[in-house]
C-alpha cells in the first residue's frame, strides 16, 4: 500500500485502468497518435510515483513544486506524502481542462485541501511566485525542461531536490533530453543521478559549497 490516504486507492486505481486503455490506443495508432497526445494520461507509472511518494516522506519539504499536472495521475502521489508531512504542492499546467480533470479527481482522493491548483504558462507562473521550493517535479514537455530548470534553479532551496522523469524514454526528445542533463551537470551545486526507473528520473539536489554537513 502506497497511499495512506484510504480514498485515494480508488481514484489510482482508476488512474491505471485510463493508463491501461491509453497505452492500447496509442499502440493502434501509432504515429498519428501524436495529433491527439493531450487526450492521453501518459503517467509517470506506479514505480516513480512510489518513488517520488517515498522522497517526499522522507525529505519532509515544505513546498512541492509540480510541472505539469496534466490529468492528476503524479500529483496524487505527491499529495498524499505532502499531507502525510504537512507540506503544500502547487502545481502548475497550461490546459484548463486537464487541471479540472486532475481537481475532481484529488477532491475524491480527500487530497485536494494541501494542492494550490495553477493554472497557465509555467514560465510566468513561476516568476510570480518567490519560492523557496524544496522539491520539484519537471514533468512537462521535454523541450521545456531547459528553460523550467533555469527558472526554478535560482528558487531552490539547499538541499532541494528536482526529479526529472522521462530522461530515458521515448527516445524521440534524447535531444531535448541532452540539453537539459548538459545543463544540469553543469551547475557546480547540483548533485545529480539518473535511476532506471519508470521512463528514466533524474535526481538532482542542491548541496552549496556552504553547506554546513560538508
Amino acid at each position: 500500500m502506497i497511499f495512506h490516504s484510504a480514498a485515494a486507492q480508488p481514484v489510482f486505481e482508476r488512474y491505471e485502468a485510463r493508463a491501461a486503455a491509453d497505452a492500447a490506443r496509442q499502440k493502434e495508432l501509432g504515429p498519428a497518435g501524436l495529433a491527439v497526445r493531450d487526450e492521453f494520461l501518459l503517467p509517470v507509472g506506479k514505480e516513480v510515483g512510489a518513488l517520488l511518494h517515498a522522497l517526499i516522506v522522507a525529505r519532509r519539504p515544505r513546498r512541492v513544486l509540480e510541472f505539469g499536472t496534466s490529468y492528476g495521475y503524479s500529483t496524487l502521489f505527491l499529495a498524499d506524502a505532502a499531507k502525510m508531512v504537512g507540506a503544500e504542492v502547487v502545481t502548475m499546467e497550461l490546459a484548463d481542462y486537464k487541471q479540472a480533470f486532475a481537481r475532481e479527481q484529488l477532491n475524491e482522493a480527500g487530497l485536494a485541501d494541501v494542492v494550490d491548483f495553477r493554472c497557465g504558462d509555467a514560465l510566468e507562473l513561476l516568476a510570480a511566485d518567490p519560492g523557496p521550493w524544496d522539491f520539484v517535479l519537471l514533468d512537462i514537455w521535454k523541450e521545456l525542461y531547459l528553460p523550467c530548470l533555469e527558472a526554478v534553479y535560482p528558487k531552490l532551496s539547499e538541499e532541494g531536490v528536482i526529479a526529472s522523469d522521462n530522461i530515458i524514454d521515448p527516445a524521440m526528445w534524447r535531444e531535448d533530453v541532452r540539453r537539459f542533463r548538459a545543463a544540469l551537470h553543469a551547475k557546480p551545486d547540483l548533485q545529480s543521478v539518473l535511476l532506471p526507473v519508470g521512463s528514466g528520473i533524474e535526481l538532482s539536489v542542491k548541496w552549496s559549497a556552504g553547506n554546513p554537513k560538508l
